[in-house]
Protein backbone atom coordinates (compact mmCIF):
# COMPACT_ATOMS: atom_id res chain seq x y z
CA UNK A 1 0.00 0.00 0.00
CA UNK A 2 1.13 3.53 -0.76
CA UNK A 3 1.12 5.91 2.20
CA UNK A 4 1.70 9.66 2.18
CA UNK A 5 3.19 11.29 5.27
CA UNK A 6 2.37 15.00 5.51
CA UNK A 7 4.66 16.37 8.19
CA UNK A 8 3.93 19.46 10.32
CA UNK A 9 1.91 21.50 7.82
CA UNK A 10 0.33 23.32 10.74
CA UNK A 11 -0.90 26.84 11.37
CA UNK A 12 1.84 27.69 13.91
CA UNK A 13 4.65 26.87 11.52
CA UNK A 14 3.02 28.33 8.41
CA UNK A 15 2.52 31.79 9.93
CA UNK A 16 6.11 32.72 9.10
CA UNK A 17 7.62 33.01 5.63
CA UNK A 18 8.08 29.60 3.98
CA UNK A 19 9.67 28.80 0.62
CA UNK A 20 6.96 28.44 -2.07
CA UNK A 21 4.39 27.93 0.69
CA UNK A 22 1.25 28.15 -1.47
CA UNK A 23 2.70 25.98 -4.25
CA UNK A 24 3.90 23.38 -1.73
CA UNK A 25 0.46 23.27 -0.11
CA UNK A 26 -1.17 22.81 -3.52
CA UNK A 27 1.25 20.01 -4.42
CA UNK A 28 0.64 18.26 -1.10
CA UNK A 29 -3.12 18.49 -1.61
CA UNK A 30 -2.70 17.03 -5.11
CA UNK A 31 -0.46 14.21 -3.85
CA UNK A 32 -2.92 13.38 -1.06
CA UNK A 33 -5.79 13.17 -3.54
CA UNK A 34 -3.73 10.93 -5.83
CA UNK A 35 -2.82 8.59 -2.96
CA UNK A 36 -6.48 8.37 -1.91
CA UNK A 37 -7.56 7.62 -5.50
CA UNK A 38 -5.03 4.77 -5.57
CA UNK A 39 -6.58 3.32 -2.37
CA UNK A 40 -3.58 4.46 -0.35
CA UNK A 41 -3.53 6.15 3.02
CA UNK A 42 -2.72 9.73 4.03
CA UNK A 43 -1.20 10.31 7.46
CA UNK A 44 -0.92 13.83 8.82
CA UNK A 45 1.84 14.22 11.40
CA UNK A 46 1.36 17.12 13.82
CA UNK A 47 4.10 18.48 16.05
CA UNK A 48 3.03 19.33 19.58
CA UNK A 49 4.97 21.73 21.82
CA UNK A 50 4.49 24.97 23.78
CA UNK A 51 3.95 26.90 20.51
CA UNK A 52 1.39 24.40 19.24
CA UNK A 53 -0.22 22.43 22.07
CA UNK A 54 -2.46 19.59 20.90
CA UNK A 55 -5.86 20.96 19.94
CA UNK A 56 -4.77 24.61 19.84
CA UNK A 57 -5.22 26.94 16.86
CA UNK A 58 -1.51 26.67 16.05
CA UNK A 59 -1.63 22.86 16.13
CA UNK A 60 -4.36 22.78 13.45
CA UNK A 61 -3.43 21.78 9.91
CA UNK A 62 -3.29 24.36 7.13
CA UNK A 63 -6.78 25.44 6.09
CA UNK A 64 -6.26 24.46 2.46
CA UNK A 65 -5.35 20.84 3.20
CA UNK A 66 -8.26 18.43 3.03
CA UNK A 67 -8.49 15.86 5.80
CA UNK A 68 -10.92 13.01 5.18
CA UNK A 69 -12.42 10.57 7.65
CA UNK A 70 -10.14 7.89 6.15
CA UNK A 71 -6.96 9.86 6.91
CA UNK A 72 -4.94 9.32 10.06
CA UNK A 73 -3.56 11.98 12.39
CA UNK A 74 -0.54 11.36 14.61
CA UNK A 75 0.95 13.75 17.15
CA UNK A 76 4.70 13.89 17.74
CA UNK A 77 7.08 15.82 19.97
CA UNK A 78 10.43 15.21 18.23
CA UNK A 79 11.83 15.71 14.72
CA UNK A 80 11.62 11.97 14.07
CA UNK A 81 7.96 11.14 13.40
CA UNK A 82 8.64 7.55 14.51
CA UNK A 83 9.91 8.39 18.02
CA UNK A 84 7.29 8.13 20.76
CA UNK A 85 4.43 7.77 18.26
CA UNK A 86 2.24 5.05 16.77
CA UNK A 87 3.58 5.69 13.25
CA UNK A 88 5.52 2.44 12.85
CA UNK A 89 2.59 0.38 14.14
CA UNK A 90 0.20 2.22 11.79
CA UNK A 91 2.43 1.66 8.76
CA UNK A 92 2.83 -2.01 9.65
CA UNK A 93 -0.91 -2.48 10.17
CA UNK A 94 -1.67 -0.75 6.87
CA UNK A 95 0.81 -2.94 5.03
CA UNK A 96 2.66 0.10 3.70
CA UNK A 97 5.11 -0.85 0.97
CA UNK A 98 5.82 2.60 -0.46
CA UNK A 99 6.09 5.70 1.71
CA UNK A 100 5.83 9.20 0.22
CA UNK A 101 7.17 12.01 2.40
CA UNK A 102 6.49 15.76 2.27
CA UNK A 103 5.96 18.68 4.63
CA UNK A 104 7.84 21.07 6.88
CA UNK A 105 10.60 21.79 7.88
CA UNK A 106 12.90 20.29 5.28
CA UNK A 107 16.07 20.22 7.38
CA UNK A 108 14.42 19.11 10.60
CA UNK A 109 11.36 16.88 10.70
CA UNK A 110 11.18 15.95 7.01
CA UNK A 111 14.85 14.95 6.78
CA UNK A 112 14.88 13.11 10.12
CA UNK A 113 11.69 11.17 9.34
CA UNK A 114 12.86 10.32 5.82
CA UNK A 115 16.14 8.87 7.11
CA UNK A 116 14.35 6.93 9.86
CA UNK A 117 11.88 5.51 7.33
CA UNK A 118 14.67 4.28 5.06
CA UNK A 119 16.47 2.75 8.05
CA UNK A 120 13.21 1.08 9.10
CA UNK A 121 13.09 -0.70 5.74
CA UNK A 122 10.54 1.35 3.84
CA UNK A 123 10.75 2.15 0.15
CA UNK A 124 10.69 5.96 0.30
CA UNK A 125 9.77 8.62 -2.24
CA UNK A 126 10.82 12.12 -1.18
CA UNK A 127 8.52 14.59 -2.93
CA UNK A 128 11.19 17.10 -3.92
CA UNK A 129 8.83 20.02 -4.58
CA UNK A 130 6.43 19.33 -1.69
CA UNK A 131 8.60 20.20 1.30
CA UNK A 132 9.47 23.63 2.59
CA UNK A 133 11.28 25.60 5.24
CA UNK A 134 12.22 29.16 6.12
CA UNK A 135 15.39 31.15 5.59
CA UNK A 136 18.11 30.48 8.15
CA UNK A 137 21.04 32.73 9.15
CA UNK A 138 23.45 30.78 6.94
CA UNK A 139 21.24 29.61 4.01
CA UNK A 140 18.08 30.66 2.22
CA UNK A 141 15.10 28.33 2.29
CA UNK A 142 15.55 27.67 -1.43
CA UNK A 143 19.16 26.60 -0.80
CA UNK A 144 18.09 24.31 2.05
CA UNK A 145 15.46 22.62 -0.13
CA UNK A 146 17.91 22.24 -3.02
CA UNK A 147 20.62 20.92 -0.69
CA UNK A 148 18.38 18.29 0.90
CA UNK A 149 17.04 17.10 -2.43
CA UNK A 150 20.66 16.60 -3.53
CA UNK A 151 21.63 14.86 -0.28
CA UNK A 152 18.65 12.49 -0.51
CA UNK A 153 19.55 11.64 -4.12
CA UNK A 154 23.06 10.74 -3.01
CA UNK A 155 22.36 9.23 0.41
CA UNK A 156 24.02 5.88 1.11
CA UNK A 157 21.12 3.68 2.16
CA UNK A 158 20.98 0.08 3.39
CA UNK A 159 21.40 -2.53 0.68
CA UNK A 160 18.09 -3.54 -0.82
CA UNK A 161 16.37 -0.29 0.25
CA UNK A 162 15.00 2.25 -2.18
CA UNK A 163 14.97 6.04 -1.88
CA UNK A 164 13.70 8.07 -4.80
CA UNK A 165 13.59 11.85 -5.05
CA UNK A 166 10.73 12.84 -7.36
CA UNK A 167 8.64 15.90 -8.03
CA UNK A 168 4.92 15.50 -7.44
CA UNK A 169 4.44 15.46 -11.23
CA UNK A 170 6.97 12.63 -11.59
CA UNK A 171 5.50 10.64 -8.70
CA UNK A 172 1.91 11.12 -9.87
CA UNK A 173 2.07 11.63 -13.66
CA UNK A 174 -1.28 13.22 -14.46
CA UNK A 175 -2.41 16.74 -15.29
CA UNK A 176 -1.21 18.88 -12.39
CA UNK A 177 -2.75 22.06 -13.81
CA UNK A 178 -1.75 25.00 -11.63
CA UNK A 179 -0.03 22.92 -8.95
CA UNK A 180 3.11 22.43 -11.08
CA UNK A 181 4.09 26.10 -10.98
Amino acid sequence: MKTLLVIDMQQAWLESERFEKEQVLARIEFAANQIRQQQGKVIFIQHCNEQAPSGSAGWQLADNLTVTTEDLLIDKTACDSFVGTSLLACLTELGTTELYICGLATEFCVDTTLRAAVSAGYSVVALSDAHTTGDRPHLTAAQIVEHHNWVWQNLAIPQGQQLQVRTVAEAFPTDLKSTSS
